[in-house]
């Protein structure tokens, strides 16, 4: 953080934390990127929280894009069925 980075990359940051932990470290994060400006390129296999910290998803399968948009937009009416599949198993679609 001392270089203040444009762009921080996360990759499964709270994945092998409990959940009291991972909200502290993602309220953390929110904090650092209102102070700093900067962007995360979030990456997780957890549709809610990819939900409650991002702007912007980008859903792949297979190393490959499916889908991506708004956060918001995506979560409300996903186009692409691997995304409606994957937001049914997680209860969020």
């Amino acid at each position: 953080m001392v270089l203040r980075p444009e762009v921080l990359a996360l990759d499964e940051p709270t994945s092998a934390l409990d959940v009291s932990v991972q909200q502290q470290v993602l309220a953390l994060l929110a904090a650092l990127q209102r102070r700093y400006g900067m962007s995360y390129v979030f990456i997780s296999h957890d549709p809610a929280l990819v939900r409650a910290m991002s702007h912007r998803v980008m859903v792949m399968n297979n190393g490959e894009v499916v889908e991506e948009g708004e956060a918001e937009a995506l979560f409300a009416a996903p186009r692409a069925a691997y995304t409606q599949e994957l937001l049914a198993a997680a209860h969020l679609g």
